[in-house]
């Protein structure tokens, strides 16, 4: 999926978040967006994601060369964000069965198989209420990453993950990225975007993340 954001603003009352940020992000490009909390990397990563309209500017998607319309783009991006909950009152077996219902899961990736990538077949029948910080935060990246979709937005991943979790994060997008556009948003931790060839710098100025 290609992104055109064109002289984007986004404010929250008198508070200005983005301002006048123009870019294009090709098919198939990895970008990080980096910069200390507060910068805007959160709102500018919804804002690609559609799920905040920009106070000034557009955002044009295009998959496959065809115009995505705004109310539309979430069918074909799937994201993981510290803001974005789980549904803890249902086992991971429904979790994953619910999110599979809704975005379908990439090709041979099974809901018990999943489970298994995600170190978590153990817990199939546990309400996801019971997981620990680091267990929710496995299961919110394999949904996200093995997720049949082509623009992949992946919020702080590093979150709430010991060094050999974020090693195996790093494995399984390794893996499954393939030849979707990804956008990362960080506090500039390389092990969250390593793998990412472009950048964009936000600095400190704003105080919204």
């Amino acid at each position: 999926m290609e992104i055109a954001l064109n002289d984007i603003a986004k404010s929250f009352g008198r508070e200005v978040v983005v301002q006048g940020f123009t870019r294009t992000l090709a098919s198939g490009s990895r970008t990080a967006i980096l910069g200390p909390n507060g910068s805007g990397k959160s709102t500018l990563l919804q804002l690609i994601a559609g799920a905040l309209i920009p106070t000034r500017g557009s955002i044009a998607h295009r998959l496959n060369g065809e115009h995505v319309p705004t109310d539309r783009v979430y069918s074909h991006l799937s994201i993981a964000a510290p803001y974005l909950g789980l549904y803890e009152d249902l086992s991971l077996r429904q979790a994953i069965a619910f999110h599979a219902g809704f975005k379908p899961l990439r090709a041979g990736i099974t809901l018990e198989g999943l489970a298994r990538i995600a170190y978590l077949e153990h817990a199939l029948d546990k309400p996801v209420l019971h997981f620990s910080s680091g267990m929710k935060q496995r299961l919110k990246l394999a949904l996200a990453i093995l997720t049949d979709a082509p623009l992949l937005l992946l919020d702080e991943p590093a979150s709430n993950l010991d060094a050999e979790a974020t090693e195996w994060f790093r494995a399984l997008l390794r893996e499954h990225i393939d030849d979707r556009t990804l956008v990362v948003a960080s506090n500039r931790q390389p092990a969250e975007h390593d793998l990412c060839g472009d950048r964009i710098e936000l600095g400190a100025s704003h105080r919204r993340d």
